[in-house]
């Protein structure tokens, strides 16, 4: 079954004997009952042929057989390849990977055809057609090697697509359901979700250093999935991107909080990403509650990121206080406004924050900012001249982290 593997390409044999042509010519009479063979008797050893449909089989199976088998004939009168003799083949190829038939089933109903095929040319040679038969058979084992790599080539491209499809879908139902765009029970059914849940929201660090590749983002992000798929289990559901995303995950009766849960995914991930991973988890009761249960997540990662809390594994509780100072409302603008005199000073901004963090305590802010306490003292003096902040005062404490918050300076 000589062919052109390669659109627009011509590949031609050398010519065969007229000895060769006419055994192949005595084979065309046989052609429809090679095919009925095939498709009903030597393919049926064949793993999951034999679920296929009856009519699949005495009419597609047999039509691309009788296809292949004059192909073959035709080529052997005149071996000259013309572009579109494999556009059958190919095409059967697609439906089979689509239909999820494995690629090993597929190649070896083509080897199983070419054996049949031998059989025949060798009950048909006479002895005195010995060395037509070798030329014949030399001459389709070639051409089977291009058969072959055709089929496995559009095969495996569909399966590509196929497979780009359904991650594409996937992550569509998962981002539907995370922001509310889609009903979220018809999103939690297509995903084989059920019953309360956990909307864990992670937070990656990006290294400083020359921007990367995207090639090397999208292995992070596969090594990353990877990594949570081992630890959460194939229940999970995922949107996952370079700097971090969601995870919704089946709720543990023993772990409601998803503490556990967390703190395991994030051990493994410092592996992978090192230790700036932060993660917060949300309880969801129902599909419904899962929009504003990531919502909430990514806030608390954002509040303890901007906070300057050390990385980890969050909870709300972690950040009440916090958290509540950083709902907007009327008053949110002219809090965030304090301090728009340094809004061009980092190093005020971020002695600020670690000064809050640290419990007012000069002596450890100078230690995590590498400092020493009289240059503290000497920012903590100019943050209050330049923004009328009272650093040294439980209210001027209390806005500066109000308007930290409402500002969302985080560190990078």
């Amino acid at each position: 079954m000589p062919s052109d593997p390669t659109p627009g390409r011509h590949v031609a044999y050398p010519a065969l004997s007229p000895a060769a042509q006419a055994l192949a010519a005595r084979c065309e009479s046989h052609v429809n009952e090679l095919a009925r063979h095939m498709a009903r008797d030597a393919f049926e050893r064949l793993p999951g042929y034999s679920d296929l449909p009856a009519d699949v089989k005495d009419v597609e199976v047999a039509a691309t057989v009788r296809t292949g088998l004059r192909l073959f004939l035709r080529r052997v009168q005149d071996p000259q390849g013309r572009a579109g003799d494999y556009s059958l083949f190919r095409e059967r190829a697609a439906q089979r990977a689509e239909e999820g038939m494995p690629l090993h089933t597929l190649l070896r109903s083509h080897s199983t055809a070419v054996y049949v095929l031998w059989q025949a040319l060798r009950d048909e040679a006479t002895d005195e057609e010995a060395g037509a038969l070798i030329e014949l058979v030399d001459f389709l084992l070639r051409s089977h090697e291009a058969v072959i790599g055709a089929v496995a080539e559009t095969y495996l491209v569909e399966q590509a697509t196929l497979s780009a499809e359904r991650r594409e879908h996937h992550r569509s139902l998962v981002r539907g359901l995370l922001d509310g765009s889609m009903s979220p029970q018809r999103a939690f059914e297509e995903l084989g979700l059920e019953g309360p849940c956990l909307v864990v929201h992670l937070h990656l660090p990006r290294e400083e250093g020359p921007a990367t590749t995207s090639v090397a983002d999208r292995r992070l992000v596969r090594r990353v999935q990877a990594v949570v798929d081992r630890s959460l289990g194939t229940d999970s559901v995922s949107l996952l991107g370079v700097d971090g995303g969601h995870v919704v995950v089946p709720q543990q009766a023993d772990d409601r909080d998803g503490i556990r849960t967390c703190e395991e995914l994030r051990t493994s991930l410092k592996q992978l990403c090192g230790n700036g991973v932060r993660l917060a988890a949300v309880a969801a009761a129902t599909a419904q509650d899962v929009p504003a249960a990531a919502r909430t997540a990514v806030e608390i990662v954002r509040i303890a990121r901007a906070c300057g809390r050390p990385p980890g594994f969050h909870l709300m509780h972690d950040v009440l206080l916090e958290y509540h100072l950083s709902r907007h409302d009327e008053s949110s603008d002219r809090i965030a406004a304090l301090l728009d005199p340094i809004e061009d000073r980092p190093d005020l901004i971020d002695t600020l924050r670690v000064h809050l963090e640290h419990r007012h305590d000069r002596r450890s802010t100078a230690r995590h900012l590498g400092l020493h306490p009289n240059t503290v003292d000497n920012r903590l003096a100019r943050i209050s001249e330049l923004t009328g902040l009272d650093t040294g005062s439980a209210r001027g404490n209390a806005l500066a982290l109000a308007a930290l918050l409402l500002r969302g300076n985080a560190p990078g």
